[in-house]
């Protein structure tokens, strides 16, 4: 269970310094023109580096955003309530023990020590997906421009945020996958 949040927190790290640093091409090719696939004809610098293309949007998660946005808002103000109402109970009972293990009574708290929030107008969604009583969508925030794919589900008619990714899961399938000695 801390393994989640601790996950989710790493990821969330790396995302954001990812998207402030961009990622960079190394080719130990012949150092020439044609050698450097990261050289353009804008960029004749062999150890310039590549910006991370941005996400396209393909809709802006009319039944999601509110919530993220009701999320960012609620982190702000350190609604413990507020937050309760927005997540599953699957998240919370994750989230409660985590907190329990950190000696820590506050959501809030809890939450915004993992993520820290100031900014609500930086917060929303986008590129939703619904199937039946699950869906996903790329959230973002201050401290995620770029977002994050977030998993919500719905819950006695409610749609509720979660702690699952599909980005994250893919991080450890294949860090369990490393670590199995194959």
């Amino acid at each position: 269970m801390r393994f989640n949040t601790i996950l989710i927190f790493a990821i969330l790290m790396t995302t954001i310094l990812a998207s402030a640093c961009g990622t960079e091409t190394v080719n130990d090719a012949p150092t020439n023109a044609t050698a450097n696939t990261n050289m353009t004809p804008e960029n004749k610098d062999p150890l310039a580096t590549a910006k991370t293309p941005e996400i396209s949007t393909t809709n802006d998660a009319p039944t999601f955003s509110p919530i993220v946005k009701a999320y960012c808002e609620a982190i702000i103000k350190k609604d413990d309530a507020a937050l309760r109402k927005l997540h599953s109970r699957e998240t919370l009972a994750i989230y409660e023990a985590d907190m329990k293990n950190d000696k820590k009574t506050s959501l809030a708290e809890f939450l915004s020590d993992l993520e820290p929030i100031t900014d609500a107008s930086k917060c929303g969604a986008r590129n939703e997906k619904i199937e039946g009583d699950r869906g996903s969508a790329r959230i973002r925030n201050q401290n995620m421009p770029n977002g994050v794919e977030i998993v919500f589900v719905k819950e006695n008619g409610e749609w509720k945020i979660t702690n699952k990714s599909p980005e994250f899961d893919s991080v450890k399938k294949s860090a369990s996958n490393s670590n199995s000695g194959n």
